[in-house]
């Protein structure tokens, strides 16, 4: 099966990381962002994802032709702003004439995909949209959804007393080819113009899933991203380590204090007495003698000095800390 990822946007609630990288090839771990969405999939399901983007693309280009995947990867450019539906539209050229999924660029979930496929080609109809529940579905996409497992009514961001539901869009999608004749030309919603036409008709399906789903967009919830990792020990290269074994340790580190739930980059160094909790940490970073770095993202090649105390900061990749700075939140250098 062929797959669509999503990865239109600039990143800029990653930024200053994605000043330098384009988000898909953020390193979560050893392995990029991309790599960790399609993890969802099986690879016996999976021969080509089709990354649907618009920013750093020649830097993509350049990435994946240069590393194995057990998956081909074409990477599709949006030249201008598409919306969800026209991004996948612009993809139809590199389409077989079959079933195909659709996955969020920033999505980290244990939708089972191949369960998924079979209850979408079970139930018939032209689209399969993965569900989660949450308590409060203001800032999602709401399915009311039926017995039959069928969406009869999808809202986008409804206010919580006009919310059919608490099950949520979670960004994986199983289309059928003839979804192309329901989009409407140009840049536009797969959420709202879309879903919201088809769901009345009887051949939208809602598939709930339970475990883990994590949008990896923002600095927190890329944390949430890192720690799925440290829970399902999902890397190929490095260890575990730190305090507890609770941290992933990259080649070539060296670690003189024994951080928690972190993700420590291949050739950095934590000095004794330094404090590192549920951080990541790029490759080549230095954390001097008795720092606190808690929950913060260290950009590559950073040099955090003596005493520096940082509590949910993003570092940008080269930043010198001196020693003895402190901040709360934002980003280093503030912007």
């Amino acid at each position: 099966m062929q797959v669509i990822v999503l990865a239109g946007g600039f990143g800029t609630r990653l930024r200053p990381w994605t000043n330098h990288v384009a988000k898909p090839l953020l390193p979560m771990l050893d392995k990029t962002l991309l790599e960790r969405v399609v993890e969802a999939l099986p690879e016996t399901l999976v021969d080509e994802v089709i990354l649907a983007a618009g920013y750093k693309i020649d830097e993509m280009r350049e990435h994946f032709s240069t590393v194995e995947l057990p998956y081909k990867v074409t990477i599709v450019e949006e030249t201008e702003p598409l919306g969800t539906g026209g991004a996948i539209a612009n993809c139809r050229s590199h389409l077989r004439d079959e079933t195909f999924c659709v996955m969020n660029g920033d999505l980290l979930s244990s939708v089972p995909v191949e369960e998924m496929l079979n209850f979408h080609h079970s139930q018939g109809g032209l689209a399969t949209i993965s569900l989660w529940e949450v308590e409060d579905p203001t800032r999602f996409g709401v399915c009311d959804i039926r017995e039959d497992g069928k969406i009869y009514q999808f809202q986008e961001k409804p206010a919580l007393e006009d919310a059919v539901s608490n099950m949520i869009n979670a960004g994986c999608y199983i289309l059928e080819p003839a979804i192309f004749e329901r989009m409407p030309d140009g840049a536009h919603s797969m959420e709202r113009d879309v879903y919201t036409e088809i769901a009345s008709e009887g051949v939208l399906n809602g598939f709930g899933f339970e475990g883990h789903f994590v949008d990896a967009g923002t600095p927190p919830s890329w944390l949430d991203g890192v720690q799925i990792c440290l829970d399902g020990g999902r890397w190929s290269s490095g260890g575990r380590g730190g305090f507890a074994d609770t941290s992933w340790i990259g080649d070539g580190v060296f670690d003189g204090a024994g951080p928690l739930s972190s993700a420590i980059g291949h050739g950095s160094t934590i000095s004794p007495g330094a404090d590192v909790v549920r951080s990541a940490l790029m490759k080549d970073v230095f954390i001097g003698d008795n720092a606190s770095v808690v929950e913060c993202l260290i950009g590559e090649g950073a040099k955090i000095g003596a005493g520096v105390k940082l509590e949910g900061v993003v570092v940008d990749y080269g930043a010198e800390i001196p020693e003895g700075y402190s901040q709360v939140g934002g980003t280093y250098p503030q912007s």
